[in-house]
């Protein structure tokens, strides 16, 4: 049964992070369609990402603690990316060059959104799994 909470909590904690993802992407569409200028775009991404970094790496302690190692080893990569990229302080948009970045933005956000997809659908799999099994 234990297993069970784990892959229902694991699934809430990734449609939060993809619903993060979402809004990123959304309010860079907005702006590379001229519906919404640079400050608010930037403080509306500056304002999710620091969310989304702390659920990720909620993500993958509860695949740790739970005992998933193959998710935990899967989710890895991507934490480690969000922490070097804090700890460079590279993890918040800069409103004077958000129209320079635009595209490794979206791209940055699309790559990290087809991760977050897979690990659903495995989250998915492995809920039903372990309540078939039980």
């Amino acid at each position: 049964m234990g297993d069970l909470f784990a892959w229902l909590f694991s699934f809430f904690i990734i449609i939060a992070i993809i619903g993060l993802l979402i809004y990123q992407l959304m309010c860079l569409a907005d702006l590379e369609l001229d519906y919404i200028n640079p400050y608010d775009t930037a403080s509306r991404i500056n304002n999710v990402v620091l969310p989304e970094f702390v659920t990720q790496g909620i993500l993958c302690a509860l695949h740790l603690i739970s005992g998933h190692w193959f998710t935990f080893l899967l989710c890895l990569p991507c934490l480690y990316y969000n922490v070097k990229v804090y700890s460079q302080r590279r993890h918040q948009v800069d409103v004077t060059e958000i129209f320079n970045h635009l595209p490794w933005e979206k791209k940055q956000r699309l790559l990290k959104l087809s991760f977050h997809a897979i690990l659903l659908m495995m989250s998915i799999f492995w809920m039903i799994w372990s309540v078939v099994d039980d």
